[in-house]
């Protein structure tokens, strides 16, 4: 299933008029900052009780609601996915990506579980959170760099 070698463009022509006319591409430029800034300020109330012990349950809180977001943002990636390319994941342009995600979901899910079942310590589910939250700036670093190679590509005449 995995591509042999990157696609040189991202998008076909008639793959660029469908993401250009789905609502699905509105979506998710809503959702990628909006997910941002909750995983930037539960970073901070993450840290915040790492080092002093304080603040345990809105920093649970965030993460919680970074990871209500980050399946959200998957789910509707995925009908994008699917809008776009015709599959619902692991279009050529976008495998590595979606590889990625779902090592950054599972993580955030092993903190969820971790959560419910009990089964960590806080300061294991904060350190958990912590690895979550840099698998996912890696894969934002991904989608961003696509983000980038699609202007560039939209730019150049076809």
């Amino acid at each position: 299933m995995r591509p042999s070698t990157p696609p040189s463009i991202l998008y076909t022509p008639a793959q660029r008029a469908r993401r250009d006319a789905t609502r699905w591409t509105l979506v998710q430029g809503i959702l990628a900052p909006v997910q941002f800034a909750v995983f930037a300020v539960s970073l901070v109330l993450v840290l915040r009780y790492l080092m002093t012990g304080e603040g345990y349950a809105i920093a649970t809180a965030s993460v919680v609601l970074k990871t209500a977001l980050l399946y959200l943002i998957m789910v509707t990636g995925a009908i994008w996915e699917k809008v776009v390319f015709g599959q619902w994941l692991f279009a050529p342009a976008f495998f590595w990506e979606d590889v990625f995600s779902f090592g950054v979901i599972a993580l955030h899910t092993l903190y969820i579980y971790g959560l419910l079942a009990g089964t960590m310590t806080p300061q294991a589910l904060m350190v958990t959170a912590l690895l979550a939250y840099a698998a996912y700036v890696v894969n934002a670093a991904q989608f961003v760099w696509k983000l980038r190679m699609a202007r560039l590509q939209s730019e150049v005449p076809a």
